[in-house]
């Protein structure tokens, strides 16, 4: 990742309510006068859409929008954010893209709080690499989570502590 700017540490993360990966295509299709129709892929990187939403306190909020406008120059930038995606919570760069004309929707509740929305566009998702995936499609499952904990324990628990030389 390239991005230095980071989500800050004294928000929250989204929540699970209307939380949702929505991949764009990377395949076109083209139909045919007769016979089936071709599909080819057209880009090997494509973004992921993910409607997010935040409960924050008065000053919470407070931060995000002054974060917002002038850490990010008003949702222009990219920024990390740890996500939920296939392989569990992980750092994305993610951007806002706004719902129609506005980057983001915040709404006061009871009790002080606002409830944000927001559409974040996130380029190259975290998740298993092509040599982890041959071995998870190779394997089975429960015996290689297996194999893995039992490796954990022996080298945390069993083996001696580092040399000294």
């Amino acid at each position: 990742m390239t991005t230095t700017i980071s989500w800050p540490a004294r928000l929250p993360l989204p929540t699970y309510d209307g939380y949702a990966l929505e991949p764009e295509s990377a395949v076109t299709r083209t139909d045919m006068e007769s016979g089936p129709a071709r599909q080819r892929r057209r880009f090997t990187q494509t973004p992921t859409r993910i409607p997010v939403r935040w409960r924050m306190g008065a000053r919470e909020f407070a931060v995000f929008e002054a974060w917002f406008r002038l850490k990010l120059a008003d949702g222009a930038g990219w920024f990390t954010l740890d996500l939920l995606g296939g392989i569990g919570i992980a750092a994305h760069e993610a951007r806002f893209v706004g719902q129609g004309n506005a980057p983001y929707k915040a709404i006061p509740s009871r009790g002080g709080t606002w409830i944000v929305t927001a559409i974040l566009e996130v380029r190259d998702k975290p998740m298993l690499d092509e040599g982890a995936l041959d071995i998870v499609l190779d394997s089975d499952p429960s015996a290689l989570f297996g194999t893995i904990d039992g490796f954990h324990l022996l080298i945390h628990s069993s083996l001696p502590g580092p040399l000294s030389w």
